[in-house]
């Protein structure tokens, strides 16, 4: 079994979807193994998004996750990260496959309602950013 991370951004949170975006990911087959509503501080936006610090919309970014609260999760199944990146769709919701979260939801590129893991590697470090051992639950 693989982990992965995820946020519903504050534009899904604002627009009430997060249950809607939950289902989904639970009716992938993905098993949500820990999940909170948080209001992340600059800090710990700039800090997780420490990888973009040199791109131009860095600083927008950081400004739009801390804009309202987020939830964060983690989520497990076979080949999780991938599975949820398929499932998130493309950045750009035009160019996203129907029946995806961000053909569904997605505002914009900027405001596309979530983020995934690009690698089990990142998952793991997203990860232990949010959550702590005890807050994951064995799902075994």
């Amino acid at each position: 079994m693989q982990k992965t991370f995820s946020i519903i951004k504050p534009d899904g949170v604002k627009r009430n979807i997060v249950g809607k975006v939950l289902n989904k990911i639970e009716e992938s087959g993905l098993r949500i193994v820990a999940t909170k509503m948080i209001q992340m501080t600059k800090e710990q936006a700039q800090a997780f998004y420490a990888v973009h610090s040199s791109r131009p919309f860095y600083g927008e970014l950081c400004d739009y996750m801390t804009s309202g609260p987020v939830l964060v999760s983690v989520l497990e199944g076979e080949s999780a990260v991938q599975r949820y990146r398929d499932l998130m769709g493309a950045t750009d919701p035009s160019k996203a496959e129907k029946d995806t979260i961000r053909a569904a939801y997605a505002l914009s590129i900027g405001e596309n309602t979530v983020h995934g893991s690009d690698s089990a590697e990142n998952a793991a470090i997203e990860i232990a950013h949010f959550f702590s051992a005890c807050e994951i639950v064995n799902s075994k």
